[in-house]
């Protein structure tokens, strides 16, 4: 019974480390990506906007949770392709469906929105 019990604890443990690791791996690849990505300048129109709530519970306390609030908005350019953007929450309260402008980003990464 206690070999048993060392074997779940260990492939646990091994389980969490192995995501942490991938989430670190990815992240920093992600990163790298965007930032070997050229700048571009498009013209683009904001067709949708949405937002992600979640909550985080620490140590499976009922006391101890915090929420967090990610913003998306979805850009479509003249070629009809459209991409979806994190952006922050003063540039989701600032763009309205419907805005039309030039759209920066590099990869992944939302850098500015200029209305024309």
């Amino acid at each position: 019974m206690e070999g048993m019990f060392m074997f779940f604890f260990f492939a646990i443990f091994a389980f969490v480390i192995g995501m942490f690791i991938f989430i670190i791996v990815s992240s920093a690849g992600r990163w790298i990506k965007n930032n070997n990505s050229p700048r571009l300048n498009v013209n683009a129109d904001v067709v949708a906007k949405r937002m992600q709530v979640g909550s985080h519970m620490h140590d499976n306390s009922h006391f101890a949770n915090s929420g967090y609030t990610r913003y998306f908005v979805t850009f479509q350019f003249e070629s009809g392709d459209r991409l979806e953007l994190n952006v922050s929450p003063e540039e989701y309260g600032i763009l309205v469906e419907g805005d039309k402008g030039v759209l920066e980003f590099q990869g992944t990464r939302f850098l500015n929105f200029k209305r024309v």
